[in-house]
């Protein structure tokens, strides 16, 4: 109709976008009659527009000779199904300070809500995926397992002080707990796991500092002495001891707070709230503990008989020590090269690899995708067909019970840093129901299908996404290919997916090159275009017109705004000949082809370009099976691997990033942080010491610790994870405790008069019972989540374990090393 008329394409766009500006200039001129234009300009009706004439056409020829004008939709760029019925899917994200909980319950409400009239509007809400099921696990295992240490804090200090005193100790504990939430409040904290993680580490050294003054009042009520002279005595005995043990432990967290990366950012509130929690205890451990025991009048002038019974055991305890310390005190070499020997083998057995590595050991969330990638000229409607067969076959091993939702949709693909968009692409979403006793785990789900959904004909790749609770974490393997010929960059990605594809215990293997389409690429022949009397913007035009169209105006019609878009009327071409036949009119009255005015090239297409620290990258992805291999390890083959042929791409360079990234940044930090700490605790005790080496025999304690931890794992078979690692940075600070109050105990003898050797021994006789009351509340704060017994953790449970084997190793080294290290190094000094 076009070149009937003699017209052009850009012609008929001029006309219809000067009668959009012709009613956006009335609006403006009219004043208060502009609403009759504002009524002409949002009639969605297509007759009035197709009366519009085409400006430059002689005779007069309207819009409506030359197109079809009509109301329509643009083409779905994603496609949905849940059980083969079309749908939406919806994502609904939280603002930062809401409450996930509160908000889940308000949707499910409103969801009720609606599908009671789903049979009349024929729309049925389903919620595929509720992250509030492993939210309220979560809360509830840290729960369970506070809890549990609760109990067991309790039991332990009721065994060596009497349920009085334990009583007393322990309602300390929830004024303790009330104002840490208030200043945490205050700081603009919330309630959340992690916050409910540090109290359950916390919790049984709230009662250390408390314990160790409750003990001093209480032998000193034995022996009859007023209530309040006795705490008065106490204070005096071990306010100094106790101050520096919490400082020191507070001097292990703080540093963690400048921990950098994700992992830094998801345990930042850790130190936080032990620090504050601890600090809080002094008060409580200083000013309430006496006031109550004054209050309550506690006196031991009649024993009951489990009073008289603790009293002997805890006596039979004291000889018991002092006879197997004395003997070796005798042999001083032999249990120091003992105790050496155990930190080496430990050394040992964590380089020979003993000890699985999984650093960043995670709880799989109860949800999995399948992921699609046809063909780039795959049309989305073919795609969605592939995703239903795929969709068949994932269905065939799910067990009965063993999904909630399963949805497929085609034209995009969640990943783990960012969505991929294209009618190419495709995903199938799995939410699995909430774990119980009879259902499988993801990871064994996924391997159970992934044989037969891997060997689904048509696809380039098909792979599966497994998301984890903790901090977001790249792929373990992420691997950027980096160089300045595509060609090249395209060939090293391939070698890189063949050297993968070859080690054990590698899978889901996939790079983030999108395989291009074919293309006709145009250019202007800018001779041939002034030779016939065109403006080349015009060719360029018509052009896009006969394409994708063009966008020439807006309306507002119902609340929904329409977008007026001029474009050449879809048909299926036989030949790309047929395009750049279309003739343009020219200003003689003649009309020229397309095809004359321009060049042309056909071949395949990039389906994308990044760029990656000023070069071009394809980034090469792979996960591993965490029982073959470990991130390190797999890295290191890869590039070993990469290294033999590496002079056949002598141009391209690798930079390895991804979880790798995270590991090295947390491993470096973590390992400067916990010497910073050290620090500021060899500061803490020089000050309340007044020596230098003091502070370095007390700080001993550190690698007998790291011993008992490496053992713990060895015994637990638990992965080295790097939140193992950060327990062991925090336990530093708890394993000095015991060593502080020996050593001073000792001092304090040593200034009385009393021999070196006397004054060991008494010291060691005298602060036994506080030093395992003090451990003994601590591991039972923490032996619940790292045995298990209120629910298990793979990011929590390590944690646990490292404090509770490195604080029992250690406590019982310390018996022992601390005195024989004391009486070694005060003899030297003294000459005695």
């Amino acid at each position: 109709a076009l070149e009937r008329h003699g017209l052009s394409p850009t012609q008929v766009a001029d006309s219809i976008r000067a009668f959009f500006q012709d009613l956006a200039a009335g609006s403006r001129e009219l004043g208060q009659q502009s609403w009759l234009i504002r009524l002409l300009g949002s009639d969605a009706s297509a007759q009035l527009l197709s009366q519009r004439p085409v400006l430059g056409a002689e005779p007069e020829v309207l819009l409506e000779q030359l197109a079809q004008v009509r109301l329509g939709r643009e083409k779905a760029s994603t496609l949905a199904l849940h059980e083969q019925r079309p749908a939406v899917i919806l994502g609904v994200m939280k603002q930062e300070n809401a409450n996930m909980l509160e908000l889940v319950e308000r949707l499910q409400a409103y969801m009720a809500e609606r599908n009671r009239l789903s049979a009349q509007t024929g729309v049925e809400l389903i919620l595929v995926n509720d992250q509030t099921i492993p939210t309220r696990n979560s809360i509830e295992l840290m729960q369970n397992n506070a809890l549990i240490g609760l109990i067991l804090v309790l039991l332990v200090t009721w065994l060596f002080l009497g349920s009085r005193i334990a009583l007393f100790t322990a309602i300390g504990i929830p004024f303790i707990l009330a104002g840490t939430f208030w200043i945490l409040a205050s700081l603009g904290h919330t309630l959340n796991v992690t916050v409910l993680l540090a109290v359950v580490i916390v919790l049984g050294m709230l009662v250390d500092d408390a314990v160790v003054v409750v003990e001093s009042i209480y032998y000193r009520l034995q022996r009859g002495v007023e209530v309040l002279e006795a705490s008065l005595d106490a204070l005096r005995e071990v306010g100094k001891p106790v101050l520096a043990a919490v400082l020191t432990t507070v001097a292990a967290f703080m540093p963690l707070m400048l921990l950098p990366g994700i992992l830094g950012k998801f345990m930042q509130v850790i130190p936080i709230v032990v620090s504050i929690a601890l600090l809080v205890s002094l008060i409580e451990a200083f000013w309430m503990l006496p006031a109550h025991l004054l209050a309550a009048r506690v006196s031991f002038e009649r024993p009951s008989r489990v009073q008289r019974w603790r009293v002997k055991a805890t006596h039979r305890i004291q000889t018991f020590y002092v006879r197997w310390l004395i003997k070796a005190m005798r042999w001083p070499k032999l249990s120091l090269s003992a105790v050496s020997g155990l930190f080496l083998l430990a050394v040992a057995a964590l380089s020979a690899g003993m000890i699985r590595m999984d650093f960043f050991a995670n709880d799989p969330l109860r949800l999995f995708y399948v992921n699609l990638e046809m063909p780039p000229e795959t049309p989305l409607e073919a795609t969605l067909e592939r995703l239903q067969a795929m969709e068949t076959r994932v269905r065939a091993h799910l067990q009965p019970g063993d999904a909630r939702a399963v949805v497929s949709y085609a034209g995009q693909m969640f990943t783990e840093t960012e969505p991929r968009l294209g009618n190419h692409l495709g995903q199938i979403l799995v939410g699995l129901q909430p774990k119980t006793p009879q259902l499988r785990e993801v990871d064994e789900i996924i391997e159970a299908m992934r044989a037969d959904v891997s060997a689904l004909p048509g696809p380039l790749n098909i792979s599966f996404l497994r998301l984890a609770s903790g901090p977001p974490v790249s792929k373990p393997i992420q691997v950027k290919v980096r160089g300045d010929n595509y060609a090249e960059i395209r060939a090293g990605a391939d070698r890189m997916r063949q050297i993968l594809s070859g080690i054990d215990g590698i899978k889901d293997i996939e790079d983030d090159a999108e395989r291009g389409s074919y293309e006709l690429v145009l250019r202007l022949d800018n001779d041939a275009i002034l030779r016939a009397g065109l403006n080349p913007q015009e060719v360029q035009r018509s052009l896009r017109l006969l394409g994708d169209g063009e966008i020439l105006g807006s309306m507002r019609s119902e609340g929904e705004e329409l977008r007026v878009r001029l474009r050449a009327r879809p048909e299926p071409l036989s030949d790309l000949n047929q395009l750049l036949g279309f003739r343009l009119p020219l200003s003689d009255g003649g009309s020229v082809a397309l095809g004359q005015l321009l060049s042309e090239e056909r071949g395949k297409g990039l389906g994308n370009i990044r760029h990656y620290n000023f070069r071009r990258a394809i980034t090469v992805e792979a996960d591993i099976d965490k029982e073959k291999l470990d991130t390190l390890k797999a890295n290191r083959l890869l590039l070993e691997a990469w290294n033999q042929g590496k002079a056949d791409f002598p141009n391209l360079d690798l930079d390895f990033s991804g979880e790798l990234d995270d590991i090295n940044e947390a491993l470096e930090s973590i390992g400067g942080l916990f010497l910073f700490g050290i620090g500021l605790m060899y500061l803490i005790l020089g000050t309340q010491f007044r020596s230098y080496w003091q502070p370095l025999m007390i700080l001993t304690t550190v690698p007998l610790a790291f011993t008992g931890v490496v053992l713990g794992l060895l015994v637990t078979q638990n992965p080295l994870s790097l939140y193992t690692l950060y327990g062991v940075v925090a336990l530093a600070g708890i394993a000095v405790n015991s060593a502080i109050v020996m050593i001073s105990a000792a001092n304090q003898r040593l200034e009385r008069g009393m021999s070196l050797l006397h004054a060991t021994l008494y010291a060691a006789r005298r602060r036994i019972i506080p030093i395992l009351i003090t451990s003994l509340t601590t591991i039972a704060g923490l032996f619940s989540l790292a045995a298990g017994l209120g629910g298990k953790s793979l990011i929590w449970g390590p944690v646990a374990t490292a404090i509770v084997w490195g604080l029992a190793f250690s406590t019982l080294l310390t018996l022992v090393i601390i005195p024989l290290l004391y009486r070694l190094s005060m003899g030297r000094a003294s000459g005695r």
